[in-house]
């Protein structure tokens, strides 16, 4: 133990102090004014960044009781993507390698074995050449690609693991979209969000963003979008970890004293209970700022063609929380799917009934969670047989050392 007794009570003293200066008790009052003041609908400079989809409400539901009506959805496919997580090799290459797969209850054991993957790789030299065509193993339920990622002076581990996780998800999204019949829900957001925020982050990130490789995988996504509601099949994204800023950020730019980080942090001062029975969640909204604007109807799309209407690709959204955890989740869904009052039900309907039986995300996000994942093992292995086949050593950092994760 590195703390001795004194330590802890040290550290617990400076709490007391923080808590005798830190007064929360209007936090209630000013994130309710926010909600119903602010948000119907939030304006920047005139443009609507986010509105209300439908009526402006926070509503619950028992737990108990949601969690035994029946499924709204027959079947209910889940998608997910993992990565080996970018590694930087002595001779120059940085690589990150992408493992998609999708789950379906109930479930179908050869849409679980088929896999994508992708190694994205960046390279300083300019002479290679190291893109190839899908290749086919596995009596064609394995599909594997190299991709080249565009040349950068920095930020080239988080460039080849964007797009390496971006591509294997949606390409194997399309593979099997024609098997989704009745709803697909991807683990994490709607369109491939870090990558959007590129736009935000560097003015390095932002030129490739016009590259033909990332716009690429964002018209993924846009075909995926539009062949799912072409068939009247229902696309979702679950968010797990919910990090957006819009809210907060327009808020104190509107002069509001928002003292949250960031919007869940605010969605969960608004949503938690007064009792642990009951789910919390919000209205559906539409949103239009952040990263989000790049598919709104006035924004761009990186270029790529939309096939509809450009209201129907806007990101909307519900928030819900659960007091078992006491953690919120953000569900994102295309407006031409939202727009409709029954459409937008039953899949609330859907989400609420999951959490609740799953006292966290749907079943099948974690069943695709678990097919799609890369152990540490065989991240391990995978580093060792690229080192021997690159034969050059990954540059090891002293945290590999000191966690433990020497490979």
């Amino acid at each position: 133990m590195t703390l001795d007794p004194v330590h802890v009570d040290g550290i617990a003293d400076i709490a007391g102090v923080l808590a005798s200066r830190v007064d929360d008790t209007d936090h209630d009052d000013l994130a309710r004014t926010a909600f119903e003041e602010w948000l119907d609908p939030l304006q920047v400079d005139g443009r609507t960044v986010l509105e209300p989809l439908g009526e402006r409400r926070l509503r619950s539901v028992a737990i108990d009781d949601v969690a035994l009506i029946d499924p709204p959805f027959p079947t209910v496919h889940g998608l997910d993507s993992g990565t080996i997580n970018p590694t930087t090799f002595k001779n120059g290459l940085v690589l990150d390698v992408a493992h998609a797969a999708m789950a379906v209850t109930p479930t179908d054991l050869d849409l679980h074995r088929a896999r994508s993957l992708v190694t994205t790789v960046h390279a300083n030299d300019p002479t290679l050449s190291l893109d190839t065509d899908w290749v086919r193993r596995d009596e064609g339920y394995l599909r594997r690609k190299i991709l080249h990622a565009p040349r950068v002076n920095r930020y080239a581990e988080g460039v080849v693991h964007a797009l390496a996780l971006y591509l294997a998800e949606s390409s194997h999204a399309l593979e099997h979209a024609d098997a989704v019949d009745d709803c697909l829900l991807l683990d994490g957001p709607l369109y491939p969000k870090e990558l959007l925020n590129w736009q935000d982050r560097d003015a390095e990130l932002g030129a490739l963003t016009t590259e033909a490789k990332p716009r690429a995988i964002v018209e993924n996504y846009v075909r995926l979008v539009e062949r799912l509601l072409d068939r009247d099949v229902t696309i979702a994204g679950f968010v797990k970890n919910p990090s957006a800023k819009l809210v907060t950020r327009t808020l104190r730019e509107k002069g509001v004293d928002a003292p949250w980080v960031d919007d869940t942090a605010l969605f969960t001062r608004l949503l938690e209970p007064g009792d642990t029975d009951r789910l919390t969640f919000t209205n559906w909204f539409v949103s239009r700022g952040g990263s989000d604007r790049t598919l709104a109807a006035d924004g761009d799309a990186l270029g790529v063609d939309r096939q509809h209407d450009p209201e129907t690709y806007e990101v909307t959204f519900f928030v819900v929380y659960d007091p078992r955890t006491e953690l919120c989740y953000r569900i994102e869904a295309p407006a031409g799917l939202t727009s409709d009052a029954d459409d937008r039900d039953r899949l609330t309907r859907q989400l609420l009934r999951d959490v609740a039986t799953a006292r966290g995300p749907p079943p099948v996000i974690e069943r695709a969670d678990a097919l799609a994942r890369i152990g540490v093992d065989e991240k391990a292995a995978l580093r060792r047989k690229f080192e021997e086949r690159l034969d050059s050593p990954f540059v090891s950092t002293y945290d590999d050392r000191r966690w433990g994760e020497e490979f």
